[in-house]
């Protein structure tokens, strides 16, 4: 039997097919924010030409399995799945608290001075977030269970009574992570809708009272 030598040209070709095969087959990393959707929400007409009411949005908590930069899928009955290249573009806590910052300072036409200061003799409304559950459910639901609370301040003392209160929100979605995510987008909305209505009540002078259902 004759063998011909293969010319280093074709061997090259070769190599670089397989690069190309062994690159195209790599999973690309996606991330994905929950801020930023709320932020075109119009302030009510009754804040026009008002001082803008200010407020620190505190930093939020989750649970400990949820500290991670991937997103963290059920799968079942006390299964989790974590989605390796399906991740947040912050941590977790922080896009939540950024989600309800924005949220919350465009229904009221109100600024988050959490990381600066609010003006001498002003009032100010301190914000905090506890979320309990954070449960993706791909082609079933989005779920946020927080207890959040709202204490108003006058000069930098407490000036009312602490409200805290608890809110589950469920939204529908379908499948893949782009639905997930629009689904705890929806659900966090809600709960910065629900905040501001606390927050504008205490400042009109009534009493806390938390949201019924």
């Amino acid at each position: 039997m004759t063998s011909f030598p293969i010319p280093r040209r074709a061997i090259a070709f070769s190599v670089f097919v397989a690069t190309l095969a062994a690159c195209s087959s790599t999973p690309v990393d996606r991330f994905y924010t929950l801020g930023g959707g709320a932020a075109t929400v119009a302030p009510p007409p009754a804040t026009a030409g008002l001082a803008p009411l200010y407020f620190e949005m505190r930093p939020v908590t989750v649970p400990a399995q949820l500290r991670r930069p991937q997103m963290v899928v059920s799968t079942g009955a006390g299964t989790i799945d974590l989605e390796e290249h399906h991740r947040w573009a912050g941590p977790l806590a922080e896009e939540i608290g950024n989600s309800l910052s924005l949220g919350i300072a465009a229904r009221l036409g109100g600024v988050d001075v959490y990381r600066s200061a609010a003006p001498d003799g002003s009032t100010l409304y301190r914000i905090g977030a506890d979320v309990q559950r954070f449960e993706s459910h791909p082609g079933s639901h989005a779920l946020v269970d927080a207890v959040w609370s709202v204490r108003r301040l006058a000069d930098g003392q407490p000036g009312g009574a602490m409200q805290t209160c608890r809110s589950v929100f469920q939204e529908p979605v379908g499948m893949g992570h782009d639905a997930l995510v629009a689904g705890h987008r929806a659900a966090l909305d809600k709960l910065s809708a629900t905040i501001a209505r606390a927050v504008r009540a205490q400042a009109e002078g009534q009493a806390p009272a938390c949201p019924a259902g």
